[in-house]
């Protein structure tokens, strides 16, 4: 280190922390004691976001009001202009650092050597910017901080790619990188948007409503039923933990230990990869009370994401409106129904049951067999040719479902496939339901009533999208439309193998209670006590009212869901020793924030997300072990054949 005559010093550390030793001197004037940190605790406040550490304030905080003040800010070196600004960046934001006219050639010299992403602290004055080069841009553009000490606390290698927003760069290279993506404005304004709804829901459920955050194990054994686990081996030979899906038997069991009322922010794992909206390992809040009813969940829920909500995302409505499963999936054809937009599907059956159409009689002769049509207003301006024609085969493809495009020309006349079919007669039939109008799209389909709306429910989600990419509003997204979605069935046919039955939640849920004796008689037909929370079409949260007796508990799991009790002996021994009457939900904590920050994968309110593929690009985990590291867990690997 070595003082310039010019009256501005510059302090150098290269390759590793270096803290002058007149650092100490000059900031702990501005450095906040615990005493006083402590003292002041006690009242809500602002945060202090300088306390206990070098800097007095944060690169983005300094307006004219501070004009004259010495400060000390710490950061990053944004860039270099003229061999006399600095930008200076940190969490908070940018401050433009002037080095005087006096200064010298020498400590020029030495701060064009520093590199782009150096760590400075920067002691001076803030003084205003002269007149007409303000930068409206800035929200400190008004003043500049007029430099006295300049210290390099370390510097920067070059890096595979600039900390800008505006700079383009791959998913898999900003993961390979994450501690360096993190610096960019909104992976950093995700974060701490997550880190202030975290914890406006722990002062709601904890200081509001008196639950108590409990951790549970992330180490249990297999459970029958739902999503493929993740598998941990011992040193006992044969033998292996499990990390849980989620806390479920856990909390119930706390229920059971008269908590009365628990949550926590908990750590779930499932072995399946990853998509945009899940990785195998995920956050979820979960939460569990005793002696509640279905109603009081969806209260208590409503009341937490209202007490949470970020003030700049709009206002929530009280209460959040309801639809049941038969609605949702006759309505949208989805059962986390996107409600932003209408095209909702309509039931066309018995407007043209009546005529000789053979695709619509054919249809008819099938048990719960209908017609369905969708109205695309406009639709048939913006979709047309090949794009319509390859998302119709895709939905054929997937769905085994024929699906006919009927285009109302401006003029009024009708164009479709039917030809000659195409009776004014059937016009008018379909009009009065569907409300068509010139230059609209109708999608027909004629099927089984599962079938057709969820062909249906597919396309309307698909169309949204293309007619969004030529420029037609349809989903807001600064719009939050939450619903509640209930009577989901409890059970459901297995895809491999229909006439046997699985969960459609999992098996702890409660039957509705009006459906207890088709429980004995038609499982099929049992409607569950489930409730889910829909938000923007994707669902954000799970829970039910749970099975609190242990017969109906062991009947469910062995009759009807043929699975192998001994494996929950535990909960079933659990229930039987007086266990009240309770219920749960979990959010998913990564999937509510990513719709809230507008993120178009929930890796980006992530810290430290996996890839597509499972795989942290940053460690390059999962990665082997050595043969003589897995004898100890009595496992040998052996080569694909």
């Amino acid at each position: 280190m070595m003082a310039l005559r010019t009256g501005v010093r510059l302090f150098v550390g290269c390759g590793r922390f270096l803290r002058p030793p007149s650092i100490r001197t000059f900031c702990v004037t501005h450095r906040r004691t615990a005493a006083s940190v402590t003292a002041s605790h006690k009242t809500p406040r602002t945060p202090d976001l300088n306390s206990f550490a070098f800097r007095s304030h944060t690169c983005g905080e300094l307006r004219p009001a501070h004009v004259g003040q010495e400060v000390t800010l710490c950061g990053w070196l944004q860039y270099q202009r003229h061999d006399m600004f600095l930008v200076l960046r940190d969490f908070h934001g940018l401050v433009q650092v002037v080095l005087p006219d006096k200064v010298g050639s020498q400590l020029k010299e030495r701060m064009s050597a520093v590199s782009i992403e150096s760590v400075l602290l920067v002691k001076g004055t803030v003084i205003p910017r002269p007149p007409g080069q303000e930068n409206l841009k800035m929200a400190t553009g008004a003043i500049e901080v007029q430099a006295e000490e300049v210290h390099v606390l370390n510097t920067c290698r070059k890096l595979p790619f600039e900390i800008k927003d505006s700079v383009k760069k791959s998913e898999s290279l900003r993961m390979q990188y994450r501690y360096l993506d993190m610096r960019s404005a909104h992976l950093q304004y995700n974060l701490r948007l997550r880190s202030t709804m975290v914890m406006k829901m722990r002062e709601y459920l904890c200081n509001q409503h008196g639950f108590v955050d409990v951790e549970t194990p992330t180490l249990f054994k297999r459970t029958p039923g739902g999503a493929k686990e993740f598998l941990v081996p011992t040193q006992e030979a044969g033998k292996f933990y499990s990390l849980p899906q989620s806390p479920q038997q856990f909390k119930q069991l706390l229920m059971v230990g008269g908590l009365d009322r628990y949550f926590q922010v908990a750590r779930c794992y499932r072995d399946e990869g990853s998509r945009p909206d899940r990785q195998p390992e995920f956050t979820q809040v979960d939460i569990e009370m005793s002696f509640v009813d279905q109603l009081g969940i969806q209260r208590l829920i409503e009341g937490l994401l209202r007490y949470s909500w970020p003030e700049d995302k709009g206002t929530l409505p009280d209460p959040f409106p309801i639809m049941t499963y038969a609605e949702a999936m006759s309505s949208y054809g989805v059962d986390k129904p996107d409600t932003r937009f209408q095209m909702k599907i309509t039931d066309v059956t018995s407007h043209v049951k009546a005529l000789s159409l053979g695709f619509v009689q054919e249809a008819l002769r099938k048990p719960h067999g209908c017609v369905k049509a969708i109205r695309v207003p406009e639709g048939a301006i913006y979709l047309k040719g090949k794009a319509l024609d390859s998302v119709l085969q895709t939905v054929r493809d997937q769905y085994k479902q024929d699906v006919m495009a009927v285009i109302v020309r401006s003029d009024g006349s009708w164009k479709s496939p039917l030809g000659k079919n195409l009776t004014e007669e059937l016009q008018k039939a379909l009009v009065r339901p569907t409300e068509a109008k010139a230059e609209d799209l109708l999608l027909l389909a004629a099927g089984t009533h599962d079938m057709a709306c969820t062909a249906l429910g597919k396309l309307r989600l698909e169309l949204a999208a293309l007619l969004e990419d030529c420029g037609v509003p349809l989903r807001d997204p600064n719009a939050f439309h939450f619903l509640w979605v209930v009577d989901f069935p409890l059970f459901l046919p297995k895809e491999e193998s229909p006439e046997e039955l699985e969960s459609a939640h999992h098996p702890f849920t409660a039957p509705h209670p009006d459906d207890m004796e088709l429980l004995n008689t038609d499982p099929a037909k049992v409607r569950g006590q489930h409730y889910d929370l829909v938000l923007n079409g994707n669902e954000v949260g799970g829970g039910s009212v749970r099975i609190h007796n242990s017969e109906i508990q062991c009947r469910v799991l062995q009759d009807i869901l043929k699975e192998d009790v001994t494996l929950l002996s535990h909960l079933l021994e659990a229930l039987e020793s007086g266990a009240p009457p309770h219920g749960g939900i979990a959010l998913g904590l990564d999937r509510l924030i990513s719709i809230i920050v507008g993120a178009q994968s929930i890796r980006d309110v992530i810290a430290f997300p996996k890839s597509f593929r499972g795989h942290d690009l940053m460690s390059n985990a999962p990665d082997f072990v050595s043969a003589e590291d897995l004898r100890s867990y009595h496992i040998q690997v052996t080569p694909e054949k």
